[in-house]
C-alpha cells in the first residue's frame, strides 16, 4: 500500500496487515503425509514458490522424483538408477543437480525431464550441494578432499581454494556469492566471491552435519549431530556463531527461508520436526515423527516445508499461509514495491479510498538477488494505496 501524500497512514496500515497473517505460520505447522513411496530418501529440493519439489532416494537402483503441485502427486523422473544423496533446485525449479554418493553429479534443466552427467566432475564422495537462485552458480563439497564450483549449470567443474577437510554440507546466498560450508568434526568457512577464497569463521569445531543461508548470505543456520548436537545461529554471515535454545539430540538437517527468519530442523535418529519463526531464537517441536529424517527443504517464505524420512520413510509436507513483508523504496522517478516470493497466490489490488479494491494488472518481476517479487509503481498527484489479497 501506499500513499504519495500521507506516508504515515501507509506505514501503520502495512504493519496491521502483516501482523494479521504472521501468526498464521505458527499455529498450521501440521505434516501431512504425500504420496510418494516408502523408500530411502535423502535429499529434497524446493523451487521458491515451493510448487515444485525434487526427491531422491538412495540404494543401489535409487530414483529421482519431481512433484508440480508442492508434493500432491509424485512422477518418476528419466534420471537413471543409482544410489542418489543429495539435491539442488534453482528459484524456478526449472534447473536441477543431483549428486550419486560416492559417483558423479548429474543436472537437469528442464525441471527433470532428462538428466546429463558432468563429464569433468570428480567421481567422489560428494556430501551437499548448492545453487544459486538462477541455476547457474553450483557448489559442491567432497569429503576428505576440497570444494567444487560451477559457473555455467553444472557443465564443467573447478576445484577451489578451500582447504582439504572433511568438509560435509554448503550453502549459498541467492547470487551464489556469499558461501558457508561445514566441516564434520571441524570448523565452518565461508566465501564472498563465490568460493574463490575462503576464511574460518569462529564457530567452534563440532560435528556440524548441516548449513542454511539466507537470501543475502546474512542470516545462516548450522546444526551439530551426535547425542549432543545443537543449533548454532549467525546473523551477521558468520563473523559470529550463537548457541541457540534448540533442544540436544541428533541434528541432521536443516533449512531456512530467504530472509533467515522462519528455520526447519530435522534429526538424524527419529524425533520430531522442530521449526523456529524467529531466526532461531525459539523452537517448537511438531506431531511428525520419522524414524531418520534424511532431508529437509524450505520455500522462500516458509510457507512450504518438505522432509524426507531416510530410514525406508515417506516423505511429508506442511503448508501454512505467511504474510508478505511488504517494501517501499524510492527508484526515480519511480516508486518499487517489493515482497518476498510467496508460497501462497496473492493478488495485488488498488484503491484511491480504501474502501471498494481492485485487481491490477501488473506482473511482478522476480529479483533472483534477492527472491523478491517488484513491481514498479508510477504513482499520480492523487493518493492511492495498495494491498496484497488471498484470492
Amino acid at each position: 500500500m501506499f500513499n504519495r501524500r500521507p506516508m504515515k497512514n501507509f506505514r501503520i496500515l502495512l504493519l496491521a496487515s502483516t501482523a494479521l497473517l504472521t501468526a498464521n505460520f505458527a499455529l498450521a505447522q501440521t505434516w501431512t503425509q504425500t504420496s510418494a513411496l516408502v523408500n530411502y530418501w535423502v535429499g529434497v529440493a524446493s523451487s521458491a514458490d515451493g510448487t515444485k519439489l525434487m526427491a531422491v532416494n538412495g540404494g543401489s537402483s535409487g530414483s529421482i522424483y519431481i512433484s508440480t503441485n508442492s508434493g500432491a502427486i509424485w512422477t518418476l523422473t528419466s534420471a537413471p538408477g543409482a544410489n542418489w544423496a543429495i539435491a539442488a533446485s534453482s528459484a524456478d525449479g526449472s534447473k536441477l543437480v543431483a549428486v550419486v554418493a560416492s559417483g558423479g553429479i548429474f543436472t537437469s534443466t528442464n525441471s527433470g525431464a532428462t538428466w546429463t552427467q558432468a563429464t569433468n566432475a570428480p567421481s567422489a564422495t560428494w556430501t551437499s550441494v548448492a545453487s544459486s537462485a538462477d541455476g547457474s552458480k553450483l557448489m559442491g563439497t567432497i569429503y576428505n578432499n576440497g570444494i567444487y564450483a560451477s559457473t555455467n549449470s553444472g557443465v564443467t567443474w573447478t576445484q577451489t581454494s578451500a582447504p582439504t577437510k572433511k568438509w560435509w554440507s554448503v550453502a549459498s546466498s541467492a547470487d551464489g556469492s556469499k558461501l558457508v560450508a561445514t566441516i564434520y568434526t571441524g570448523g565452518i568457512y565461508v566465501s564472498t566471491n563465490s568460493g574463490a577464497t575462503w576464511t574460518q569463521t569462529g564457530a567452534p569445531n563440532k560435528s556440524w552435519t548441516s548449513v542454511a543461508s539466507s537470501a543475502d548470505g546474512t542470516n545462516l543456520v548450522a546444526v551439530i549431530g551426535g547425542s549432543t548436537g545443537s543449533i548454532y545461529t549467525s546473523t551477521n554471515s558468520g563473523a559470529t556463531w550463537t548457541l541457540t535454545s534448540a533442544p540436544s539430540q541428533n541434528w541432521g538437517n536443516v533449512a531456512s527461508s530467504a530472509d533467515g527468519s522462519k528455520l526447519v530442523a530435522t534429526g538424524s535418529n527419529g524425533g520430531p520436526i522442530y521449526t523456529s519463526t524467529n531466526t532461531g531464537l525459539t523452537w517448537k517441536s511438531s506431531s511428525v515423527m520419522g524414524n531418520n529424517w534424511g532431508c529437509v527443504a524450505s520455500s522462500a517464505d516458509g510457507g512450504k516445508l518438505v522432509a524426507g524420512d531416510g530410514n525406508a520413510g515417506y516423505i511429508y509436507t506442511a503448508q501454512s499461509t505467511s504474510a508478505p513483508q511488504l517494501k517501499l523504496a524510492p527508484t526515480n522517478p519511480d516508486l518499487k514495491l517489493s515482497w518476498l516470493v510467496p508460497s501462497t497466490n496473492f493478488v495485488m489490488q488498488q484503491s484511491s479510498d480504501l474502501g471498494s479494491w481492485m485487481d491490477m494488472t501488473n506482473t511482478p518481476a522476480l529479483n533472483l538477488t534477492n527472491l523478491q517479487n517488484e513491481v514498479i509503481l508510477s504513482p499520480t498527484g492523487r493518493s492511492c494505496f495498495y494491498r496484497l489479497k488471498t484470492p
